[in-house]
């Protein structure tokens, strides 16, 4: 009987030394699963910030310009040697020769053609745009002196802004040494500054990179989503209600349902392909225009915005529909009248995410043409134009350095407009939303 009781407090002294085994092993099994996934999570947020502090700190400065202040003449012999101020010849009259003029008087001490070629250089093309909108917005200003801050050249803003060295030697910058001893004394004089880019939000695309600017692609971008949300929202929620709502079970709608979902992961480019066979290839329209965009983008934003909506719709509880049907409302005023109205904030959401998605996508864009060279701001559907996204394609294939800045500038738009039409979708679900 002894021997039996031994027997039994061994055996259970046995059992409890296994539990406490595995539980050890699972309390540390436990600690390891909770260490990778915060290291899981702190490598992801590190990538993330790695990821958007490069481009802050490379795009940040695109916000600022290096202008030169310059006393100019307006000396009619060149702008108007007729004297009769016809709009025509004020258009066409040579207002780089007054901004040259202007630099002479500023270095008097400068002669013979290299030197003066390089003095010249200083400044941007866009310096006697800028003196021709004057002009031919106020003749009056013909005959007198003006002071202006007008655009330097890329070199210069590389340089102020200490992305190029100027102790670097002469053979490693754009700039000679008399260039940098020029834009020194330009300094000391606080003649050369950096101000805010204006230029940036009000300039379509350009080949120097001072001049180039996102209000063509941002205007693009607004276009093309305006036409795809006046398509794919009413066509993805008439969708969502008739499959959701009346569409009788059988195979049939199983088969779209599964095509609908399957079309959720086509890669985008296939849709771009799709956009230029139909679109273009068979009914004619334009290439690079935001209503062939907005085409393309419909297709891909559909299958988000019905598979959203149909979402929605089933969110609202059966005991709407049926105090409705109840009361004597027909199916079609059952769905307009209650179950529409309780699921339109997901709706909303979901289209809103959709169009943030199209907002993003380049690949269906590149297929249709927008990718071509536009540097007039498009004022219609059907102008040529191009989108942020593709924008900042073909900023970041260019060489010149003053494009790097220009890349992540743009990018920083892009952010801020997705990061809006985020909130946007935020501020609609929680306005709207109704609680049960």
């Amino acid at each position: 009987m002894s021997s039996t009781n031994n027997s039994a407090v061994k055996s259970a002294a046995e059992t409890q030394q296994q539990v406490r085994n595995s539980l050890a092993r699972r309390y540390r099994a436990e600690r390891r699963f909770r260490f990778y996934g915060f290291a899981a999570v702190t490598a992801g947020i590190a990538f993330v910030v790695f990821l958007f502090g490069t481009i802050f700190a490379q795009g940040l400065s695109v916000f600022q310009q290096s202008y030169v202040k310059l006393e100019v003449f307006y000396d009619p012999e060149t702008i108007d040697p007729a004297g009769n101020r016809d709009p025509d010849d004020l258009v066409v009259a040579d207002y780089q020769a007054l901004v040259r003029a202007a630099l002479r008087e500023e270095f008097p001490q400068v002669e013979g053609r290299p030197n003066l070629r390089e003095l010249y250089g200083l400044m941007s093309s866009a310096a006697s745009i800028e003196l021709q909108r004057a002009v031919t917005a106020n003749p009056d200003l013909i005959g007198q002196r003006q002071t202006l801050w007008l655009l330097a050249d890329d070199t210069i803003d590389m340089v102020l802004k200490g992305n190029v060295s100027r102790q670097a030697r002469e053979d490693e910058r754009r700039l000679s040494d008399q260039q940098i001893g020029w834009l020194n004394a330009l300094e000391q004089r606080g003649d050369l500054d950096l101000r805010f880019n204006r230029s940036f939000f009000s300039n379509g695309d350009s080949r120097d990179p001072e001049q180039a600017g996102v209000r063509g692609a941002l205007i693009g971008s607004l276009l093309t989503l305006l036409i795809t949300l006046l398509l794919s929202f009413p066509i993805g929620v008439g969708a969502a209600v008739y499959l959701e709502e009346f569409a009788p079970r059988n195979r049939l709608t199983d088969v779209i349902e599964v095509n609908i979902n399957n079309l959720a992961a086509v890669p985008s480019i296939v849709f771009g392909l799709l956009g230029l066979a139909v679109f273009i290839g068979f009914f004619g329209m334009p290439r690079s225009a935001p209503l062939v965009g907005g085409f393309v983008l419909t297709l891909l934003t559909l299958p988000t915005i019905i598979i959203a909506s149909r979402a929605a719709l089933k969110a609202v509880p059966p005991s709407i529909r049926e105090a409705a049907l109840g009361m004597g409302a027909s199916r079609l005023q059952m769905v307009g009248h209650h179950v529409l109205p309780l699921a339109l904030p997901g709706m909303l959401t979901g289209a809103i995410i959709g169009m943030a998605r199209a907002l993003g996508e380049s690949a269906p864009l590149l297929m249709i043409g927008m990718v071509a060279f536009i540097v007039e701001v498009p004022q219609g559907i059907v102008d040529p134009a191009t989108a942020l996204p593709v924008q900042v394609f073909l900023w970041s294939d260019l060489p010149e350095r003053g494009f790097v800045e220009r890349t992540s500038g743009a990018i920083i738009v892009l952010l801020l407009f997705l990061l809006l039409m985020n909130a946007t979708a935020v501020w609609l679900r929680n306005k709207f939303e109704k609680r049960w």
